[in-house]
């Protein structure tokens, strides 16, 4: 039995003194691993110099953009871990106050990222991606944390893609990258950035609805933006590359900001449409307390329209005691009602007015307790039922998506007491039965079928019921 010639020569040199491994503590070599060593070797040398160089340039790149990011500064980090605390303790509830900090938030995260010479947005995409998600996990009930999350991510898609169109304009302001050889790249990412700009068209001319809204931009345009990216000479300055990723942070700050204004100002923009809607000598039924509703029908009434308000008080908490109130304040003729006298009362009414909590997809909304009834019996009695909410609450998700937390139980405190508690249980010996149990929800699911008319800061839409 023969030994061929490679064989023979890989023996050898496992045999010699001078180029045997060296064996350490923790690392013994063996003969399969050097035969991998050799084989990967042989296949690096076949490749041109060109093609190891760029491919050893693309591997330190990566390297350097994955240290810098995922990385938050200590002072945005405690920022993000105070506000986890008071969403995990309910310190911080309700749509508008979620949605404003999450917002507030992400613009500090954006501001202090370290942004690489290239993928700037892809970085950015990175970091809010990654706060995101823990804000989310926080309370998964709030879900116009969520909504904020996914609005600041298309911003950050819109204005790198706005950034690539200008480029297309003047290409002293096209930025590459170092990743991607010379030849036949500027016409290659000329052709993909037009495609984007078609893409970014099309988007822009699209009717709104609410998949426009909170959607993303198609891949198309995001891949036709790196492409074009990459095709540019490996002769830019950095000076150039910085200056482009501080405009892209600029831009995304930018509109974040109007995105808060949107927020703060929502409400003032959904009093507006109030006269369209409310008209003389209506009875306007509403159960709780919401700010939107409690606007929408003050700015109506500032208008001269003289009606009636019947304000179910929203058991367990009676929030509908407040808005009575400050219904009152203002000038308006308030009767407050039990939650079970609503189907009494609803024969008399000519509009049901509420606020939500969140917009499905499906157009379903998540409103508090006792809202359901409320739908049930102005369908009965063929009486309107309108929401007012703004667009910080529309959410692309559906009810019927398992990982969407649609209710979030409250302590049983609010419905009885702990002494009278206490009474139902059952102290026998070696017993830990409970014999009450008290189930305090906050919300309730209205089906898109019950609702009418839906009032945001942007646009009314109307639901067609079977």
């Amino acid at each position: 039995m023969g030994f061929s010639s490679s064989s023979l020569r890989l023996l050898f040199r496992l045999n010699r003194s001078d180029e045997s491994p060296r064996i350490s503590r923790g690392n013994l070599p063996s003969l399969r691993r050097t035969r991998d060593l050799e084989e990967s070797l042989r296949l690096e040398k076949r490749l041109p110099f060109q093609r190891r160089t760029i491919s050893f340039r693309r591997i330190r790149k990566e390297r350097r953009d994955s240290s810098t990011r995922f990385f938050i500064m200590p002072d945005t980090q405690a920022l993000v871990n105070e506000f986890i605390t008071k969403l995990k303790k309910r310190k911080i509830e309700g749509s508008h106050a979620t949605a404003r900090h999450t917002a507030d938030l992400l613009r500090s995260v954006i501001s202090q990222h370290r942004v690489p010479h290239t993928n700037q947005a892809a970085s950015l995409i990175e970091a809010v991606k990654s706060v995101g998600e823990e804000l989310i996990a926080a309370n998964p009930v709030e879900l116009a944390v969520g909504n904020i999350v996914r609005r600041i991510l298309r911003i950050i898609r819109e204005e790198d893609l706005s950034l690539s169109t200008t480029g297309i304009a003047d290409p002293n302001l096209c930025i590459g990258s170092d990743d991607e050889d010379e030849v036949g790249g500027r016409e290659q990412g000329m052709s993909f950035s037009a495609s984007a700009v078609a893409a970014a068209s099309r988007n822009t001319l699209r009717a709104p609805s609410l998949q426009t809204l909170l959607g993303e931009i198609p891949d198309s345009a995001t891949r036709g933006h790196n492409s074009s990216s990459g095709g540019e000479s490996e002769g830019k300055s950095k000076s150039d590359k910085s200056s482009k990723s501080r405009k892209l942070k600029h831009d995304v700050i930018e509109a974040i900001n109007e995105l808060i204004v949107d927020i703060d100002t929502c409400h003032e923009q959904i009093a507006e449409q109030a006269v369209e809607h409310i008209h003389q000598n209506e009875v306007i039924l509403t159960l709780g307390r919401s700010r939107t509703v409690m606007e929408f029908l003050s700015a109506a009434k500032e208008k001269k329209r003289s009606f009636k308000v019947f304000v179910a008080e929203g058991a367990p908490r009676s929030q509908g005691h407040v808005l009575a109130k400050e219904l009152a304040a203002k000038g308006l003729q308030t009767t407050v009602i039990t939650d079970s006298a609503v189907f009494a009362m609803i024969s008399r009414v000519n509009m049901v007015i509420v606020g939500a909590h969140a917009i499905m997809a499906n157009g379903g909304i998540i409103a508090p307790v006792g809202l359901n009834m409320v739908a049930l019996a102005a369908q009965r009695h063929a009486v309107p039922f309108v929401v007012v909410a703004g667009s910080h609450k529309l959410c692309p998700l559906h009810p019927q998506n398992p990982k969407v937390l649609l209710n979030d139980l409250k302590s049983p405190s609010d419905l009885i007491d702990f002494g009278e508690f206490s009474d139902c249980l059952d102290y026998q010996v070696g017993s830990g039965r409970v014999l009450l149990h008290v189930v305090n929800p906050s919300f309730d699911y209205v089906p898109p079928k019950l609702v009418s008319l839906l009032i945001t800061d942007t646009n009314h839409f109307m639901q067609g019921r079977t």
